[in-house]
């Protein structure tokens, strides 16, 4: 079904109604087994045609968020919300058969990695039919049709060659754009991206981004996009969630929170970014310390031992502060905003 189709069906369906929230994910907490919770709390909202890109290092708890919104994490993994809606659907007690119906038509995930994400003895033109048939959106001939022109939307050249092809054949930002295409197959309301661009050039990179911009403002799909890559969400993003061990930290729009952060961890990761006028042999800056399981169990500031700023008080359970758009988990975060943009390089 094209997207205009799509978009009349939730028309007729509630008359007179706003669109859906692609997302709404309010007080989401994952654990795994007995350890400390890998996300504690996390609220998250992308409306239609938004791109909201959630940050921060490795083990933060970005992944298992976007895996836990498509029902996607190890039977181990115990999720509890006071609200998980994927594009009108309660995924949170939905059983598999019902997540099935949502994946690839209502929602669709771009992996990190293609090349475990593609079925290697599959031809590409069959792996992008396929989402199409399963959800009988298609017959076997308009589907292999179908597979060449999202395969041309996607850039890749000589579509017709392609299809026929094996993902060993592929280059990696081709395999990239083939995952797009399988994502886009069905005009999903809601794209979950985690890091489609980590293991690609720069040049492919921007490519990439830009194919993403495009299908969003073609089709006004909600995406959300976890990276680790600041620059990355700059250029993409229309608003930024920075976590750090398992909670979100600081929210707001990514020219805000990476011009003057309000958050010394998000001030942490901007000024731990190498730039080209660091003196040969210098060493480069990082945040000192690492990220621990008592980190996570803490009720206070989850920073707090890696934190310069640190005060006694800062042991206390924080809230998320929203201030004019924006919010920060900081009990310093007003005293501390100059010093802050000093770090980074940049004014207030």
């Amino acid at each position: 079904m094209s997207a205009p189709s799509r978009a009349a069906a939730d028309q007729e369906t509630a008359p007179g109604a706003p669109p859906r929230d692609p997302l709404d994910v309010q007080n989401l907490s994952i654990r795994y087994g007995d350890d400390a919770p890998a996300v504690s709390g996390v609220d998250l909202r992308v409306g239609p045609g938004q791109i909201v890109g959630v940050i921060g290092e490795s083990g933060c708890g970005k992944s298992s968020v976007a895996l836990a919104v498509l029902g996607l994490l190890p039977p181990a993994a115990t999720v509890t919300a006071d609200r998980m809606d994927v594009v009108g659907h309660d995924v949170l007690d939905a059983d598999e058969r019902t997540l099935n119906a949502i994946r690839g038509k209502d929602a669709a995930m771009v992996f990190q990695e293609p090349m475990t994400a593609l079925n290697p003895v599959m031809r590409v033109g069959a792996q992008i039919a396929e989402v199409l048939l399963i959800h009988r959106l298609a017959d076997r001939a308009t589907a292999r049709a179908r597979a060449v022109e999202l395969l041309e939307l996607v850039q890749v050249p000589e579509p017709e060659l392609r299809v026929k092809q094996f993902p060993h054949q592929l280059s990696g930002g081709m395999r990239q754009r083939v995952v797009i295409a399988m994502a886009m197959a069905a005009d999903p309301r809601l794209l979950v991206a985690d890091e489609p661009t980590t293991a690609l050039d720069v040049t492919v990179q921007a490519q990439i981004l830009d194919i993403i911009h495009g299908l969003r403002r073609r089709t006004g799909m909600g995406v959300l996009f976890i990276s680790h890559d600041l620059g990355v969400i700059a250029r993409t993003c229309d608003r930024v969630v920075v976590m750090y061990a398992g909670q979100v930290v600081e929210e707001g729009v990514p020219a805000d929170v990476l011009r003057a952060p309000r958050h010394p961890y998000t001030s942490a990761l901007l000024a731990s970014i190498p730039r080209a006028a660091v003196p040969p042999r210098e060493e480069l800056p990082a945040i000192a310390g690492t990220l621990s399981a008592e980190d996570r169990a803490r009720a206070g500031c989850r920073f707090l031992t890696r934190c310069p700023f640190a005060l006694e008080g800062c042991a206390q359970p924080q809230p998320l502060l929203s201030e004019a758009g924006s919010a920060v988990r900081c009990w310093r975060s007003a005293d501390l905003h100059d010093a802050l943009s000093r770090e980074t390089g940049v004014p207030a």
